[in-house]
């Protein structure tokens, strides 16, 4: 159980937020406040009230900083002080904008009145019995996914713009350059600072010996949870580098941060989240931004499609398991063992493909004698299938892996930048890991409603647009009643809103999508 202080700074941490936003810009305020709430807060502790989901570390940063931001709160740029950071189908002023991603947050938050209304009946298994569900757990269960698109929704208003998306990956490789320190000490010293704080383990500690050290958790769930969050910050910290080469900036400094955390990560003992590190690394340090995002779209479109895939026999697992065994005994049988459970969870959840089990632990196995439960739920998409069925899937994997497919394939408001297509790189590495795992945390929603929000972005209009805009005579973008000396060559797109009116040797530079 959490100690007193556990209490103590999970129901403080929206003062932290307000300091936040009282001191930063409401884009760094709204990084930071979720990610530290996600590395700092505990994760048992949390306000637990009647009808409604337990309110803890990955709700209350999103609903402080939510409601801040309702109030205009955040420190505002040069520039921003009567303009919003992002602007989405026409601008902060127009409200919220989802586009095509509309449906799917309709569906997301509507899917569970089907699954309630599908799961009346009682579940029994010898001594245990499972209820069903109640008219109330609709209520319950919209509200708990409500909370959880939050971040996704945030980052679709908020960091949408290209600028944003720089400051959202210097604040996930500060976050864990910062982090590292405590994760060093659990690597030497085992991991226990958990228990010093918060007066509790979140997991189980035998998974966490490794030979020859231990697998650090921190403030975390698991080991596995903090080992792919560190996977994610050593791509943001080469796409950091490759950003600040493109601008003619000095990058060394975020080249070298990104050698320093993949070697925290080969510490950590977790071979997965090292492995795909490793696996993309090539992709952000030598493609360009279009090739980058076509191998973004390539994971995501994989990820999307796992259960009709494994369902057909498509993923050549026998043959993952047998690599496994070259690295190590032990982990090709954790392979084997997650795999079977895949299949008798599929199983189950085929009983009730269309909106699943719903919520109390109906989509598990049971021994129908004793009541003790028989299966282990790993995979983030084998959960949702179990408990929402494919209409929950959909809404929730559509919202994870559309904004990378429109970005490689969808037509670009804006220009494609080394920080947006290495955000989609970054979103790669979660996705792949949500497979075998369950790492589905508010960082993944918040990098996926950025990347969501920048198919929608519109750059700010300025003062020369608007002159050109309202100019009675105009072509193709080109104005035909100024002289010379003041005229704009050219305005093909709001992308080129920075060239210099006043200087017509130097015409807007139009960047392609493949400039490194």
């Amino acid at each position: 159980m959490p100690n007193a202080f556990a209490f103590i700074v999970v129901l403080s941490w929206p003062l932290a937020v307000y300091l936040l936003f009282r001191f930063l810009p409401r884009v760094e305020a709204l990084v930071w406040s979720i990610l530290a709430g996600y590395l700092l807060l505990p994760t048992r502790a949390g306000i637990d009230l009647p009808l409604m989901p337990t309110i803890d570390k990955d709700s209350i940063p999103a609903l402080a900083a939510a409601g801040l931001l309702a109030f205009g709160m955040g420190a505002a740029k040069a520039g921003e002080r009567h303009n919003a950071t992002v602007r989405a189908h026409g601008g902060a002023g127009d409200g919220w904008r989802l586009g095509p991603f509309l449906p799917l947050v309709l569906l997301l938050v509507t899917s569970p009145i089907i699954t309630v209304l599908t799961n009346p009946e009682p579940l029994v298994y010898g001594p245990l019995v499972v209820p069903g569900l109640q008219p109330y757990d609709a209520i319950s269960i919209i509200s708990r996914l409500a909370l959880v698109a939050l971040p996704f929704l945030l980052g679709l208003r908020y960091l949408a713009s290209p600028e944003s998306h720089v400051a959202l990956l210097k604040v996930i490789v500060t976050g864990l350059l910062i982090y590292s320190l405590a994760i060093l000490f659990e690597i030497r010293m085992s991991p226990q600072l958990n228990v010093m704080f918060y007066g509790f383990f979140p997991h189980q500690f035998l998974q966490h010996m490794r030979p020859g050290g231990f697998r650090p958790v921190v403030f975390l769930p698991h080991g596995l949870w903090l080992a792919i969050l560190v996977s994610m910050s050593v791509i943001a910290a080469w796409a950091l580098w490759r950003q600040r080469l493109f601008e003619g900036e000095r990058a060394g400094q975020w080249a070298f941060a990104g050698l320093y955390l993949l070697m925290v990560l080969f510490l950590s003992n977790s071979l997965g989240a090292f492995a795909i590190a490793i696996f993309l690394a090539p992709a952000v340090l030598l493609l360009g931004s279009r090739a980058q995002t076509l191998i973004a779209a390539a994971i995501a479109s994989i990820v999307l499609l796992y259960p009709v895939l494994r369902s057909a026999d498509l993923i050549p697992v026998d043959r993952v398991v047998a690599m496994a065994e070259r690295v190590s005994e032990d982990r090709a049988d954790s392979l084997q063992f997650r795999l079977a459970n895949e299949d008798a969870l599929g199983a189950r959840a085929a009983e009730k493909p269309f909106a699943g089990w719903g919520s109390w632990g109906r989509n598990q196995l049971f021994d129908p004698q004793t009541g003790q439960t028989t299966s282990t739920t790993d995979g983030v998409w084998i959960i949702v299938i179990g408990s929402y069925g494919w209409l929950g899937y959909i809404a929730q994997f559509g919202l994870l892996t559309l904004p990378t497919l429109m970005l490689a394939f969808g037509r670009k408001a804006a220009v494609l930048t080394p920080a947006t297509a290495g955000l989609s790189l970054v979103m790669a590495v979660n996705l792949l890991d949500l497979l075998p795992n369950a790492t589905l945390t508010p960082i993944t929603w918040m990098v996926g409603g950025a990347l969501a929000g920048f198919c929608l972005y519109r750059a700010p209009v300025t003062a020369s647009e608007k002159l050109i805009q309202t100019s009675p005579k105009r072509s193709w973008g080109v104005l035909t009643d100024r002289p010379p000396q003041t005229r704009k060559s050219a305005v093909p797109s709001r992308a080129d809103a920075r060239a210099d009116w006043h200087a017509p040797s130097r015409p807007a530079r139009r960047l392609s999508s493949d400039d490194k």
